[in-house]
């Protein structure tokens, strides 16, 4: 601390008098690239639907009954997918918190490779669909509609990651930032481990469905896997692109998601595990990178909030 007052900040900035400078680590960071309104509206819209959509999927699978998209030989893989839709729903909601377009990349970026990835996995395999297939009128009109309104989210999310990256950059941001809170040296190693598994594992039922997909350890079909294999990619790049931010006061909207996706697959995989083959090396796999999402949002909250606690001083 030099003699003119002026101490180091917990966000890279410094405070004068006390005063912050836009961002103490409680209340996010103020440098970095403006957050798009588009990116604002497209997080709450796809929240809200995701909320409504995944809770349906969940609940009927849960119940037994396989309500998806596209037809499915179990009702396990629907209700995975609603399960990640649901809760996932609630940090989307949370983005207009945000103040930096870098507080909630980690969380936006796997958001558009599921829009996108969902949606082209609808078109690939449009022959599955439950209209295509000649179901009951709910469920094909349902079908219908999930391709209808994933075409016009995965557009408009496209559009606004191109607009938020032509989003003027704050000057703060031109020089080189230190992390206000930077991950633990001893997170680094599991985090890329589990953030490569993941994203080994969807690029994998997303390119090669007829190999990966008997590896799963319940029966899918070509459709199930590859929508598993979206979820599975985008879970990957979330962790990956966290363990690239290394600050925790980046990563909030994330550490909210990633536990409470876990929860509710986990609750899904419970009701249906007599349809899993849990002694095998995939369903031990399953349960290993499930517990490491748990472990990554819990351990990630615990240590956001240590360091909200720490004085306003430059974290060693």
């Amino acid at each position: 601390m030099s003699g003119t007052g002026r101490r180091p900040a917990v966000d890279g900035g410094t405070h004068d008098g006390g005063t912050p400078d836009g961002g103490a680590l409680d209340g996010g960071t103020s440098d970095g690239r403006e957050l798009s309104p588009g990116i604002v509206v497209l997080s709450s819209v796809v929240g809200g639907v995701s909320l409504t959509v995944g809770a349906l999927l969940a609940v009927t699978s849960l119940a037994g009954y396989a309500a998806g998209a596209w037809v499915s030989p179990e009702a396990l893989s629907p209700g995975l997918l609603g399960a990640a839709m649901a809760g996932v729903a609630p940090a989307l909601l949370t983005i207009g918190r945000a103040r930096v377009w870098e507080e909630v990349r980690s969380l936006v970026l796997p958001l558009v490779t599921v829009l996108v990835g969902l949606f082209a996995v609808s078109l690939l395999n449009g022959g599955s669909l439950q209209a295509a297939e000649g179901r009951p009128l709910f469920l094909a009109l349902f079908s219908l509609g999930w391709v209808a309104v994933l075409g016009v989210l995965a557009l408009g999310a496209v559009g606004c990651l191109v607009a938020q990256y032509r989003a003027r950059a704050r000057p703060a941001a031109e020089g080189r930032r230190e992390p206000a809170a930077p991950l633990p040296a001893w997170s680094k190693p599991p985090l890329a481990v589990l953030g490569s598994g993941w994203l080994g594992i969807g690029a994998g039922l997303l390119a090669l469905p007829a190999f990966w997909g008997p590896l799963v350890p319940w029966t899918v079909n070509r459709a199930d896997a590859q929508g598993l294999g979206v979820w599975a990619l985008a879970l990957g790049i979330g962790v990956l692109a966290s363990l690239a931010e290394d600050d925790l006061t980046r990563l909030r909207p994330a550490l909210g998601a990633v536990p409470a996706v876990a929860l509710a697959a986990a609750v899904v995989l419970a009701v249906h595990a007599p349809d899993v083959d849990w002694a095998s090396g995939p369903g031990a796999s399953l349960v290993a990178l499930l517990a490491g999402l748990l472990a990554t949002g819990v351990s990630g909250r615990w240590l956001l909030n240590r360091a909200s606690r720490a004085p306003r001083a430059e974290i060693p």
